[in-house]
């Protein structure tokens, strides 16, 4: 680190070192050169630690706590498929504190760093006839279909963008691992720090938090306790489908990675796709104790295999204000009736029984997560969210024939926890003058790049404000 602290204090605290985190310091580094103190504060261990025993032996998910796949170095994003998703209608709400225009650039720019880091040159998705066509096919169906380019890195290539990001900051920043921000200081309405697991006190000019989807709920407990405004965003829960890659190559070939959007005959349900993963594999991950589903794809090694979440977008009314609660309800039923991760034919789901390994035998799709328990999805879902995955699969069938057959493969439960979303301005601060809430864990984003780019707009304010001192 070239900065230094200042007497045991520094210029900006950073928790939580993913994609948020790391492209608020990358920010803050490249435009101080060396002139200001950065410290990162994350919970979980260093990239090459993050070693998950039930994917290294495929064996049942040990619950560690906490779970490698979504903390450490780089977030959830490290061992997630990897997408750069360069449209700025999809990946959260930015476009909500920031103009279109903006948003594209700030999308242009953070591209423009991975590459710096080595992401791959080639994009996804620039086939405008076949787009069209697709787009077509999707009206017909009911769907809308929502062009995006897409940058693949893969999860190993994920991995070597995100160490190089490392190597990099930690020339500029201090870097804490293995140590979480359990606590806000704030002083006469403006932030002076933050404690941590380890019984520091780590005091700062600005903080910013960037807690990812694991750190959500501590973010929404704190935002409670310190009297902040809130926004309940909708909770995502849905299935992982898994089917021959043939069969899904209408959607995969055109854009890598379809965004189709859906809104239910029976209850106009929103029901969306997310991280489609082309000759990918299932995998598992762990959060407080539940463990959910999620997909990957390498940039070295294909299976033959494609799969992709379909989730229902539900929004909760008064009285009930906590759809992170609800959303590891349903995940937990899963868990109490599988041991974890239930995985079911779509044909047994129609025919109303549950999937055996007898019955798992006879299909034509062999699951990639070894470890899932053949069994009954009806006795997890509501009744309405089963319905709106049942349609939209149909609706999929009329693009890419063969989705809806009966060997098709649901896994369950997928969740994407969003936080609520904190009242912040049109620089990510929040009402607490100096703190910043950005990325994921903040409710403002979902995915890689608006992630990202949400770490450059807090930090160029910073910058702004120290340049003023």
């Amino acid at each position: 680190m070239t900065g230094g602290t200042k007497q045991g204090r520094y210029d900006v605290i950073i928790v939580g070192a993913g994609p948020a985190g790391i492209f608020s310091a990358l920010e803050l580094a490249r435009a101080a050169d060396g002139r200001i103190s950065i410290i990162i504060v994350e919970k979980g261990p260093d990239l090459e630690a993050r070693v998950c025993p039930s994917n290294e032996g495929k064996s049942a998910c040990r619950r560690c706590e906490p779970c490698s796949i979504v903390s450490g170095w780089g977030g959830a994003g490290a061992f997630s498929d990897g997408k750069l998703t360069l449209s700025t209608q999809v990946g959260g709400m930015l476009d909500v504190y920031v103009s279109d225009q903006r948003l594209k650039d700030l999308i242009d720019y953070v591209d423009g760093i991975y590459l710096g880091f080595g992401a791959p040159t080639k994009v996804y998705g620039g086939d405008e006839e076949a787009l069209h066509e697709l787009e077509r096919k999707a009206l017909l169906a009911e769907m809308k279909f929502i062009p995006a380019k897409i940058r693949h890195l893969g999860t190993g290539k994920t991995k070597d963008v995100l160490e190089g990001m490392k190597s990099h900051l930690a020339e500029h920043a201090e870097i804490a691992l293995r140590e979480s921000a359990t606590r806000i200081l704030v002083e006469d309405g403006r932030v002076i720090g933050v404690e941590t697991s380890k019984g520091r006190t780590i005091l700062g000019d600005y903080v910013i938090v960037a807690p990812g989807r694991e750190g959500a709920e501590w973010l929404v407990q704190e935002a409670r306790r310190l009297g902040l405004s809130t926004a309940i965003n909708p909770v995502d829960i849905g299935v992982r489908v898994e089917l021959p890659a043939v069969v899904a190559e209408p959607l995969t070939d055109v854009a890598y990675e379809s965004k189709l959007i859906y809104h239910s005959r029976s209850f106009d349900d929103k029901v969306r796709t997310f991280c489609m993963c082309p000759y990918g594999e299932v995998v598992t991950e762990s959060s407080d104790g539940l463990i959910t589903v999620n997909g990957h794809t390498h940039f070295e090694r294909k299976t033959e295999n494609t799969n992709f979440a379909l989730l229902v977008s539900k929004t909760f009314t008064e009285p009930f204000k906590d759809p992170i609660a609800y959303g590891k309800y349903v995940a937990g039923l899963a868990n109490l009736l599988g041991g974890g991760v239930i995985v079911q034919r779509l044909g047994d789901l129609l025919a109303g029984h549950r999937s055996t390994k007898e019955r798992m035998a006879k299909g034509t799709c062999v699951p990639t997560l070894e470890d899932a328990t053949p069994g009954d999805l009806s006795l997890v879902f509501p009744y309405r969210h089963l319905v709106s995955i049942m349609e939209m699969l149909k609706a999929l069938d009329v693009v890419a024939p063969g989705v809806y057959g009966r060997n098709t493969l649901l896994y369950g439960v997928e969740v994407k926890f969003y936080s609520s979303r904190l009242a912040v301005t049109s620089s990510l601060e929040t009402q607490v003058k100096n703190l910043f809430a950005i990325g994921d864990g903040a409710g403002i984003t979902r995915g890689l790049m608006q992630a990202s780019a949400s770490g450059v707009v807090a930090a160029r304010e910073i910058l702004n404000r120290l340049e003023k001192r």
